[in-house]
């Protein structure tokens, strides 16, 4: 049974809460990120979004805000409309929330390449074999030098070592790694591409949710 991601996501509402912790990481490496690319614009893609708040958390106040185009790319509709109208509040024109599916690479294709691609929320929520499919293919929507932020907990069975050795394997860098310390035991990860992007595959599926 897929889980309701409106009410999951009220869980943020909480700055105890362990997804406000991850949260919390998410977006401080993702404004390192916002003043690491190269000047000019910047093209931020953010995969399954909910609401949001990685992005939302930052992007007002970032010294690059005006650089930056986003898509974040959500399929809930309640998370969709809480997302279009914390764009408007901020007066963030230049961030389209798309409803459509995250896991197939045709939604990207307007987008592409990007400098910096948010993976959370999702790598703890598909089949191991998607997993890899996924890191191992995620290249195809960014530039060389772009970003890549991902979460996943480390409950057993840890994956996050086998995760951090596909993005290597794949032409990625380690930028850093967070390992927080509570019940959900989340794991954020850096990484920038340092390899060659594969070129975009349209029609091409990452994944599908299995919760």
């Amino acid at each position: 049974m897929i889980r309701d991601y409106e009410a999951w996501h009220r869980q943020y509402d909480d700055p105890t809460s362990t997804l406000a912790q991850r949260l919390a990481i998410v977006q401080r490496r993702l404004a390192e990120r916002l003043s690491a690319a190269p000047s000019g614009a910047v093209r931020l893609i953010s995969m399954c979004a909910g609401q949001g708040h990685d992005v939302f958390g930052v992007l007002p106040e970032h010294p690059r805000r005006e650089d930056v185009t986003a898509v974040l790319v959500e399929l809930d509709p309640r998370n969709i409309e809480a997302a279009r109208a914390t764009a408007e509040r901020t007066g963030l024109t230049q961030v389209e929330i798309i409803d459509g599916d995250a896991a197939i690479s045709d939604v990207y294709a307007p987008f592409v390449p990007a400098d910096i691609v948010l993976a959370c929320g999702i790598f703890g929520n598909i089949s191991d074999q998607d997993l890899e499919r996924t890191v191992r293919n995620l290249s195809m929507l960014c530039r060389s030098g772009a970003s890549v932020i991902w979460t996943r907990h480390r409950n057993e069975p840890d994956l996050t070592p086998q995760i951090r050795s596909w993005f290597a394997e794949s032409g990625f860098e380690e930028v850093s790694f967070d390992a927080i310390d509570n019940e959900s035991k989340s794991g954020i990860g850096t990484v920038h591409l340092v390899g060659g992007p594969l070129p975009f595959q349209p029609g091409f599926r990452f994944f599908t949710f299995t919760r």
